[in-house]
């Protein structure tokens, strides 16, 4: 199975449906909401117990491994019933949070745009055969960027605005609070992936024996921990790749552009339940999880952050020759909004860089050496579509991408080991808090 492609929304919902028709009963599936464009949010939900475990996939758009590791999971409850009697729960699956923002990102998959009609199953209801064989290899970072897609973050469900924002608070951001609210879950996975770098964990508490069982679990499938993520500039670094919030920590969550929200897996606090974020590489890179110390750090956040800087100077100048054209379709104004903010970003990425303590071990230096590249490589590859593909920006997506994989030997982890490791961490947390 090594080198299995990620299912589409369709064959997701496919399979899940095929579960539920092989074990009725032992696993259910219900919609618990509606997209923005009116797409059903699929629950898949196994076995019967009082108590409540919550996982949540495709909170990100351009991540699809959640799904099929939710997907796996479930299917694996329904042929051993037993595994979740034992415990007295009931484990909860939501199969896609942004199905909208999938439709967009799934097209790296298939090589076409997804098809599906708002409220009748998922995008992407089929693949060619070229497509499929092209998806059975394993991907470049070329071919994923290509047809790169995660919405401004503003429009990312997980990340619903906080009370002072005017602006409306999401349908897919409504449902998942009315789910939290109803289950008031024990424990809440966020299903979580990085195109290059290497894994970690984010617990809203401290559970005994977490960070030695993912560290064992991360080495025995040979994928790299980020020696200090910086995504969680506030939480405490208990281990490498485990980050824990600490009890004044943040309560909200403030992204480069300014925008200001109560993460979802923050809100589910308030019932007592401990929420956990499993990211994944789907390209690993060794260097991450170098311990050794930087003997000068201050150079190496300099140095990323002109990287950065420099690149979207670049991307800016590509973008101004090409002349004045504004996106017309909805897809095409997605794309550039998204586009725009990243371009915009640069300065309050470097600040924030510059007033944390980063880039103290080799590591740390590698991670922030892939961020200030991965964020213009982000924007190029959206305006590139938004724009219709113009040849100039192809060739800046090409070239980045290129020198991504290669400046830090980016690995491909086949989907079954990105899958494994959310799996066996999922399940030796539940273990620890059920």
């Amino acid at each position: 199975m090594r080198g299995t492609p990620y299912p589409t929304l369709g064959e997701l919902l496919r399979r899940a449906r095929a579960t539920v028709a092989a074990r009725p009963g032992a696993v259910r599936l219900r919609a618990v909401g509606t997209s923005r464009a009116g797409r059903p949010l699929w629950l898949l939900s196994a076995g019967h117990g009082p108590r409540h475990i919550l996982t949540v996939a495709g909170a990100h758009a351009n991540e699809p491994v959640g799904g099929v590791t939710s997907l796996s999971l479930a299917e694996r409850f329904a042929r051993e019933p037993a595994l979740l009697q034992e415990s007295g729960c009931t484990w909860n699956f939501l199969l896609c949070l942004d199905p909208d923002g999938a439709s967009l990102a799934g097209r790296w998959l298939t090589g076409r745009p997804g098809e599906g009609l708002p409220g009748e199953g998922l995008p992407g209801e089929g693949l060619p055969g070229e497509g499929r064989a092209a998806a059975e290899a394993s991907p470049t970072l070329r071919g994923y960027y290509r047809r790169f897609y995660r919405p401004a973050f503003a429009a990312q469900p997980e990340f619903p605005p906080v009370t002072s924002d005017p602006r409306p608070v999401m349908p897919e951001s409504e449902a998942l609070v009315r789910l939290i609210d109803e289950l008031r879950p024990v424990v809440q996975f966020s299903l979580h992936g990085v195109e290059v770098g290497g894994s970690f964990l984010q617990l809203t508490r401290a559970v005994p024996g977490a960070a030695a069982a993912y560290r064992r679990i991360a080495a025995d499938l040979g994928i790299p921990l980020e020696h200090r993520p910086f995504d969680g500039m506030g939480w405490l670094a208990e281990s490498p790749g485990v980050l824990v919030l600490p009890d004044s920590g943040p309560t909200e969550e403030r992204d480069p552009s300014g925008f200001t929200s109560q993460a979802t897996w923050l809100y589910a606090m308030r019932h007592g339940t401990v929420s956990a974020v499993v990211e994944a590489p789907f390209w690993s890179v060794a260097g991450v999880s170098d311990p050794r110390r930087v003997a000068e750090p201050r150079r190496e956040v300099a140095e990323a952050s002109e990287i950065l800087l420099g690149r979207a100077k670049q991307l800016e100048a590509v973008v101004g020759e090409l002349g004045p054209r504004a996106p017309e379709t909805p897809e095409e104004i997605a794309h550039f909004t998204a586009a725009r903010e990243l371009m915009d970003i640069g300065p309050g990425v470097v600040d924030t860089w510059n007033s944390a303590e980063l880039a103290t071990t080799v590591g740390n230096a590698v991670s922030l050496g892939v961020a200030a590249r991965r964020i213009p490589l982000r924007a190029a590859a959206m305006m590139r579509q938004a724009l219709g593909g113009a040849p100039a920006l192809d060739t800046l997506v090409e070239a980045w991408a290129r020198e991504l994989a290669s400046t830090f030997d980016a690995r491909w982890v086949p989907v079954t080991d990105q899958t494994e490791l959310q799996i066996r961490t999922m399940l030796a947390l539940a273990r620890a808090l059920v």
